[in-house]
């Protein structure tokens, strides 16, 4: 049989297609018509997102699990994740039997928390430590080292990285065509190397480009440099692709696989997150807008190709919109945040809004408090635009009346303080 990569083997992968029929589901691969319109090309949907635990992580985690002796699975594992990862193994470990201990950021969102303990019922118990996911896995290992269990890693290993890998036969299946473009998004690399290891192999003419957010280049960085590097600082809001340092093994096959590294501002991932939900009714977590938030980078490349997109996971939890509004906001320009310098008279705030405030612009943020022994007081104010272009105008006005104090959209400092 022929290897795919010189450490993913094709008939591994195979197998693991066979033990994933017991768990796991054959998601679809859609045409989605508003996207294709838009770039003028075939945009397939590798639904990932309506996978058994709503994430492609199953396929690892259960491939892993199913490789263990025994003896092996008679001790328990544990594993360290997230979100999805966690999920995988919490269901594999109802399936199979096994007790689990699932160590998760303390940052993981409660909708992820909640479904690690639905689908592993009384086989899983959970630990929330650290703020990321590389603190949880310290933990994860060193609980493991003292309780001999084994570690199900999340994307660095064989077993993981074959069981991922099927979703490459399923998209050779699947396609009607030739897939000229395939997009993958990239956090610690277990998914692009098992799928790219596949399609490399099977369809060699295939485009892989991988996707990572702007704020844990991880991938990227490494990619550049020509080894794999930690990252000192990470944006955890994509929190199923935000580790500090890829994998030793994953970041070894994707030297091979991957065509292209390309980021996405966190900004433009909330404003596709919206674009989905309200165009297509289709809900994803941040993770799983990557691959579509990219499409943008490569419009003139795209024009009448087949391109497929995998949409990873929907485990967004429902509180976090609030926060997914306003960054996609604020990546488009229609939303500013301002000290306003308000004399302190009456009538002042009435005169701003009459006169500063355009006809389409609306207060969504107002912190203000009087101080009577000074002339001005100042007040931190929210304003969304109907139009980017109308901003350079209202600063004039504000700036004409005296108005204006600090912008604030550039103080990310302030403004994480602040709002």
């Amino acid at each position: 049989m022929q290897a795919t990569t010189q450490h993913i083997s094709l008939h591994e992968v195979q197998k693991a297609a066979g033990y994933l029929k017991e768990v796991a589901s054959l998601t679809p691969l859609l045409p989605n018509l508003n996207y294709s319109e838009q770039y003028e090309a075939t945009i397939l949907l590798k639904r990932e997102d309506l996978q058994s635990v709503r994430s492609y992580k199953i396929r690892g985690a259960y491939n892993k699990m199913r490789s263990l002796s025994s003896k092996e699975l008679a001790s328990g594992v544990v594993c360290a994740s997230a979100g999805n990862h966690a999920q995988g193994v919490a269901l594999s470990c109802q399936k199979l039997k096994v007790h689990g201990v699932i160590f998760m950021p303390s940052t993981t969102p409660l909708q992820k928390v909640q479904q690690v303990r639905m689908f592993g019922k009384e086989y899983v118990e959970i630990r929330l430590i650290g703020d990321t996911f590389d603190q949880s896995k310290e933990n994860a290992l060193t609980f493991c080292g003292k309780s001999n269990t084994t570690f199900i890693h999340p994307f660095d290993d064989p077993k993981v990285i074959e069981g991922q890998g099927t979703i490459g036969l399923e998209l050779i299946e699947q396609s009607h065509e030739a897939i000229d473009y395939l997009l993958l998004p990239v956090g610690g690399g277990g998914l692009a190397a098992g799928v790219g290891s596949v399609i490399k192999t099977l369809s060699p003419a295939t485009k892989i480009i991988g996707v990572e957010p702007a704020g844990a280049p991880s991938m990227k960085t490494s990619l550049e440099n020509g080894e794999n590097i930690a990252l000192d600082h990470i944006e955890k809001f994509v929190d199923g692709a935000a580790v500090q340092k890829v994998g030793d093994l994953t970041f070894e096959i994707c030297k091979e696989v991957i065509d292209e590294m390309l980021i996405v501002h966190e900004g433009k991932i909330c404003e596709t997150m919206l674009e989905l939900y309200n165009r297509d009714a289709i809900v994803v977590e941040p993770a799983g807008a990557l691959t579509l938030s990219a499409l943008d980078q490569l419009s003139d490349r795209i024009k009448g190709k087949n391109v497929v997109c995998l949409v990873s996971g929907s485990n967004n939890d429902i509180t976090r919109m609030e926060e997914i509004k306003e960054r996609a906001l604020l990546y488009k320009g229609l939303k500013h945040y301002f000290v306003v310098r308000f004399p302190q008279r009456a009538g002042a705030l009435k005169e701003f809004v009459a006169d500063i405030l355009g006809p389409k612009d609306d207060i969504t943020h107002f912190e203000y408090t009087k101080k009577n022994s000074r002339e001005t007081g100042a007040a931190v104010v929210g304003i969304e635009l109907k139009d980017k272009r109308d901003l350079s105008v209202l600063m004039e006005r504000m700036k004409e009346k005296q108005f204006f104090g600090e912008y604030l959209n550039d103080r990310s400092d302030l403004l994480n303080l602040i709002v």
